[in-house]
This record gives structure tokens, C-alpha cells and sequence, in this order.
């Protein structure tokens, strides 16, 4: 029982298996949110294969699971026809949209497994999987967590999800280009010291979470040659944090160039950044095979 997340792939665009990157992973975007026996998938890039083996080799039978998607893109689906449990009859997966009557999550995840694309027909899952979506109000109670989402800029759009119980709460929001919301983008490359004004309406969904897991996937170096690519700079992600006074900060969707030595470099410059903006935020980069209890205090 409790409050737990796990990071099953933190790594963006491709997975990159190797030697410089072995301490972070090299395996996409996939987290396991537990909380007590409610179990949600967030994201189902490579990482979902490892955390299909895992589910499997877990006392608890049959694995009925929420599963989450901030978008479609390969590297945030492409394990899903690899996710052992999937094929087992007795185990039930929903798949939610975020609106009233979404489906498009469900439909384009059969669609990948056409047989131009993978070998195996989508029909060859043989677990129970259920399209739903969050309603109108894009939030729903789901195993007594209120699950929340919200709009992000991405090329095609992408969602942030909120999943709150018991008063603990964690975001999840990849693949938004928060720089591209600030009101005048060109001034941060002027002074890339000075405070950035993150929209309010962000800050307010983020606003007190336990941890938020933010993509950061460019230093300050690469972003400018890498505008309208749907990812933000890892020190834009701080004063987001800051701004929104969450407890923890998770960088998370590491560039696929990026080994772990620029990782760690990266996440040097966001803690001090925050130290700059007088914040005590825990800042940490988010690493393959890590587990958090959330109801506790966390030390990473």
C-alpha cells in the first residue's frame, strides 16, 4: 500500500541503448504510477516492455491497469506491442482520451500494429482492452484517484495528466515546449538569467505537487537550434517548478544525444538556477529503474 512512481524509460525521440548511457537509460518514455492496488501506465515507449515483465513476474493476478498517453509519437508507443501482459486473456487495460468520446488514443495504437508496420495483428492481444476517455470536464475519478489533464504545445498536441489522492499528487507532462508559451520567447536568449514568466494556467495545474515529472530534454545550448521542435529547456522546466512551488522536479525525456555525463551536467545547471531563484526544490534527473514512495520523505 502507498504512494509509489517508477521509471520504466525517461529517455526522448529514439531509444539509445549503450555504454554512456547505461545510468539513466536508453530505453523511451514510460512511468508506473501506483497508488495503494490502483495501478496507472503513463506512456507506453520501450519501457513499457520491461514493466510488462515485470507486471509478470508480480503475485498480482489478472493486471488491470489505467493506461495513460500524452500523445501518439513513436518513441511514447512503440513498446505497447511488446507488453507481455497485454496477450494474456485474464488481464484488462483501459485506454483513456481525454475528452467526452475520444477514441483516437485506442484506434492509433491498433493502427501501429497494422501489418505494414509489426508482424503481429493487434487481435493477437488477447487481454481485455477497453477504450474510455476522462468525460467532458477532461478529469474523472478512476480507483479513487482524481485524474486531471491538460492541453500542451507539441507539434500534433500533447497532454500533461494530474493524478491526486489523499492530498499526494504527481504531474506528468512531456513533450510541451514551454518556451514557446512564455510571452516573449526572444527575451529569455537576451538574458538567460532572468526569471521566466510560465503561463499561469500551467503553474496552476502544476501548482503544489509532490513531484513533477517535466520533460527537459534541451540545455541552453541546443534549444535555439531546435525551436518548434515540441520540447522546452530544462532551465525553463526550473522556473516552472519554482513558480509552481512543487515539492520535487523530475527532468525527464533526456535527449537521445545527450550521454549520462551531460545528463548530470544538465541537472548541475538546473539546481543552480534554482538555488538563483532562491527555491529549495529537489531536482533530479529522472533515471531508468528508479522507484519513489511519495507519501513519505523522498530523497532520490
Amino acid at each position: 500500500m502507498g504512494f509509489y512512481v517508477r521509471f520504466w524509460g525517461t529517455r526522448g525521440s529514439i531509444p539509445t541503448p549503450g555504454r554512456t548511457t547505461h545510468r539513466y537509460g536508453g530505453n523511451t518514455s514510460c512511468v508506473e504510477i501506483r497508488f495503494d492496488d490502483a495501478l496507472f501506465i503513463l506512456d507506453g515507449g520501450t519501457g513499457l516492455r520491461e514493466l510488462g515483465v515485470d507486471l509478470m513476474r508480480r503475485p498480482q493476478h489478472p493486471v488491470v491497469a489505467h493506461m495513460l498517453f500524452s500523445h501518439m509519437h513513436w518513441d511514447h508507443i512503440q513498446g505497447f506491442p511488446f507488453f507481455t501482459p497485454a496477450y494474456v486473456p485474464q488481464n484488462t487495460f483501459t485506454i483513456y482520451g481525454a475528452t467526452s468520446g475520444d477514441r483516437r488514443f485506442h484506434q492509433l495504437l491498433s493502427g501501429q500494429m497494422r501489418s505494414e508496420y509489426f508482424p503481429v495483428d493487434f487481435s493477437a492481444l488477447h487481454s481485455h482492452i477497453v477504450p474510455s476517455d476522462l468525460g467532458e470536464l477532461s478529469a474523472r475519478t478512476l480507483d479513487g484517484v482524481l485524474v486531471r489533464c491538460f492541453v500542451q504545445r507539441h507539434p500534433g498536441g500533447s497532454f500533461a495528466y494530474s493524478l491526486e489522492k489523499n492530498g499526494h499528487r504527481v504531474v506528468y507532462a512531456t513533450d510541451n515546449e514551454i518556451d514557446l508559451t512564455l510571452p516573449d520567447p526572444s527575451v529569455v536568449q537576451r538574458d538567460l538569467l532572468a526569471p521566466r514568466a510560465i503561463p499561469s494556467e500551467f503553474i496552476e495545474f502544476c501548482r503544489g505537487a509532490d513531484l513533477l515529472i517535466c520533460d527537459g530534454q534541451y540545455t541552453e545550448a541546443e534549444y535555439p537550434s531546435k525551436v518548434g521542435w515540441g520540447h522546452p529547456r530544462a532551465t525553463t522546466v526550473v522556473d516552472a517548478a519554482v513558480q509552481a512551488a512543487v515539492k520535487q522536479l523530475a527532468i525527464f525525456h533526456h535527449d537521445p544525444m545527450q550521454s549520462d555525463d551531460d545528463i548530470e551536467q544538465k541537472i548541475g545547471d538546473c539546481r543552480s538556477r534554482a538555488r538563483r531563484l532562491g527555491s529549495d526544490c529537489l531536482i533530479f534527473a529522472a533515471r531508468e529503474g528508479v522507484e519513489l514512495r511519495l507519501d513519505t520523505p523522498l530523497t532520490p
